[in-house]
C-alpha cells in the first residue's frame, strides 16, 4: 500500500484531532464564558471608574492614563500568544492567561492601597493585565482553527466571540448594583473569582487539556458621545450599556449561522467571507454616519444599536478567513492582524479626541471611523482570499 503524500497525511491528521460535534458544542459554551469572563474583567475599571476617582481623588486626565494603560499591554502579546497557541495549544494559552488575569483582577483592591501610589500601582495592574489578555483571542483563533470543522467555524467563532458582549453587558448591568451597594471593590472581586472558578471547571470537566491541538474603541467612543451629546443620557445610561449589546448578542450568532449555511449552500467561502465584511464595515458604517447627524435621542439609540450589532458580522468574515488560509499558524497570523487593529485603535483615540476638540463636534469623529472602515472593506474586497496556503500551493480555489 502507497504512503500518504505528506500534505495529504499531514491533513487527515487535522481531521481526526478536530473535535466531534458534542465535543464542539462543549467546547462552545466554555469559550463563550471565557469570552464573558474576559470581558468582565476588562471592563472592571471603565465601570468603576468615576467612584475610583473620587476615592484615590484622580482627576480626568489621571483616570484616563488608568483606562488607557490596558492597551499599551494588549498591543505587545497578541503575536506571542497566537504563536504559543500554534506551538504547545491554544487551551493551555488560554487557562495560564485567565489564571493570572483572574487573580490580579480579584486582587486589584488590594494592590491599589499597598501604598498611597495607588495611580501607579493602578496603572501597573491595568497592563499587566493587558498583557496577559492580549494572548487570549490569538490563542483562541488557533485553538478553533485545529479543532473546528470549517463548515462549523464561522457559527462557532461567531458565538464564543458573543461572550464579548454577554461579559460587557452583565459587568455594565451586574456590576452597577454591586458598585452602589458594596463599592468598587466588590466589581473586582466578582470578575476575578469568577474566572478563577471557570479555569478550575475547565481544567477538571477537560480531562484531554493535556494534550497539543476586542470593548472596540470606536465603541466606547458611541457610548461616550451619545452621553455627551444627548443629556437624556445620564439619567438613561442603562440604555446604551443595555440596549446595544442585546442587539450585538443575537446579530452576532445570526451572522455566523448564515455564513455556515452559505457555505454549505455552495456559496464560495470567499464570496460568503467579503459579503459578511460588506456588512460589518460597510454597512455599520453607514449607521455610524447617521449617529453622528442625528440630533434625536430614540433615533441615536438605534442608530448605535444596528452599528454595533453589524460589527459582530466581522467574526464571520475577516476572523475566520485568517482560519480559511492557514489553520497551521491562524493564531500567530492573527496575533500580528489583532496588534495592528489594537494600535489603530489607539491611536485612532487620540485622533478622535484631537477632532472633537478641534472642531467641538463628534460628526467628524464618526466620519473618521466610516473612512477608515471603508478603507479596510476595500481593501479586503480586491485582495482578499480564501485559498489555503500553509500546506501546498495547489489546493482547490473556495
Amino acid at each position: 500500500m502507497q504512503p500518504l503524500p505528506p500534505e495529504e497525511a499531514r491533513r487527515d491528521g487535522a481531521e481526526d484531532a478536530q473535535w466531534s460535534r458534542p465535543e464542539c458544542q462543549a467546547w462552545t459554551g466554555t469559550l463563550l464564558l471565557g469570552t464573558g469572563l474576559l470581558y468582565c474583567a476588562r471592563v472592571s475599571v471603565p465601570v468603576c471608574a468615576v467612584s475610583m476617582s473620587q476615592d484615590f481623588g484622580w482627576n480626568k486626565k489621571e483616570a484616563g492614563v488608568v483606562l488607557s494603560s490596558f492597551f499599551w499591554g494588549y498591543c505587545l502579546t497578541q503575536v506571542v500568544g497566537g504563536h504559543l497557541g500554534d506551538r504547545i495549544g491554544g487551551e493551555k494559552v488560554i487557562l495560564l492567561s485567565a489564571s493570572a488575569w483572574g487573580f490580579i483582577t480579584a486582587a486589584t483592591p488590594l494592590l491599589a492601597r499597598l501604598s498611597s501610589a495607588h495611580l501607579v500601582l493602578m496603572t501597573f495592574s491595568r497592563i499587566l493585565t493587558g498583557l496577559l489578555q492580549g494572548v487570549y483571542f490569538p490563542a483562541l483563533t488557533s485553538l478553533l482553527s485545529q479543532k473546528v470543522r470549517e463548515s462549523e467555524r464561522a457559527f462557532t467563532y461567531s458565538a464564543v466571540g458573543a461572550g464579548s458582549q454577554f461579559g460587557t453587558l452583565v459587568t455594565g448591568a451586574v456590576g452597577s448594583l454591586l458598585l452602589d451597594r458594596y463599592g468598587w471593590p466588590s466589581v473586582f472581586y466578582l470578575s476575578g473569582g469568577l474566572t478563577l472558578l471557570w479555569v478550575c471547571y475547565v481544567h477538571r470537566s477537560h480531562p484531554g487539556l493535556g494534550r497539543s491541538g476586542a470593548r472596540p474603541a470606536g465603541v466606547q467612543a458611541h457610548q461616550s458621545s451619545l452621553e455627551t451629546a444627548f443629556p437624556e443620557a445620564l439619567c438613561l445610561g442603562w440604555v446604551f450599556n443595555v440596549v446595544p449589546w442585546l442587539v450585538a448578542i443575537p446579530a452576532g450568532l445570526f451572522s455566523g449561522f448564515l455564513s455556515d449555511h452559505l457555505i454549505n449552500q455552495g456559496y464560495r467561502t470567499i464570496t460568503v467571507r467579503k459579503f459578511m465584511q460588506v456588512m460589518g464595515l460597510g454597512l455599520s458604517s453607514v449607521f455610524a454616519l447617521c449617529l453622528g447627524h442625528t440630533s434625536s435621542f430614540c433615533k441615536s439609540v438605534v442608530f448605535a444599536s444596528a452599528s454595533i450589532g453589524l460589527q459582530t458580522f466581522n467574526h464571520s468574515g475577516i476572523s475566520v478567513n485568517i482560519q480559511d488560509l492557514a489553520p497551521s499558524c491562524a493564531g500567530f497570523l492573527f496575533g500580528v492582524a489583532n496588534t495592528a487593529g489594537a494600535l489603530a485603535g489607539v491611536v485612532g483615540v487620540c485622533l478622535g479626541g484631537y477632532l472633537i476638540e478641534t472642531t467641538g463636534s463628534w460628526t467628524s469623529m464618526f466620519s473618521l471611523v466610516a473612512a477608515i472602515s471603508s478603507l479596510g472593506l476595500c481593501i479586503f474586497l480586491l485582495f482578499g482570499e480564501a485559498q489555503r496556503v500553509d500546506l501546498s500551493p495547489t489546493h482547490e480555489d473556495l
